[in-house]
């Protein structure tokens, strides 16, 4: 086995503005490769066929579906963020948090000093820890 990458399937064209957006959000983070879809498909012209990115050294890689699932990302599946400071923790949650739903609000749950998990506006869901 060479490597384990976490692997994200967006639906609806939106995986490049996702990883755009996550790449901007955390810093030592970057998109590493973007192939689209041709003119000949099977997905919409331009849309992401495979794109790989990293969020702080840890490897992503995603497409855009060009089937239509029944099924999208579950809560079961988080992308655990340990944070450094109080100020890191709180830009990172509210910004994630613009057209998200909380599934745990930011707050002191005795396990940590502050926690947050919650879905981001694409199905994203995210835990978010300072420790103490």
């Amino acid at each position: 086995m060479e490597k384990v990458t976490p692997f994200l399937m967006f639906q609806g064209g939106r995986a490049e503005e996702a990883i755009n957006y996550y790449t901007s959000l955390i810093e030592d983070s970057e998109i590493k490769s973007i192939t689209r879809y041709g003119v000949e498909g099977p997905g919409e012209e331009g849309t992401v066929m495979q794109a790989v990115f990293s969020l702080k050294g840890q490897e992503f890689m995603c497409i855009d579906s060009h089937i239509d699932h029944e099924f999208t990302f579950t809560p079961s599946f988080s992308i655990y963020l340990t944070c450094e400071t109080e100020e890191e923790i709180d830009t990172l949650y509210h910004k994630m948090m613009q057209n998200g739903i909380a599934l745990m609000p930011i707050d002191n749950y005795g396990f940590s000093k502050k926690f947050g998990w919650l879905n981001d506006q694409f199905g994203i869901s995210w835990q978010l820890n300072l420790p103490e």
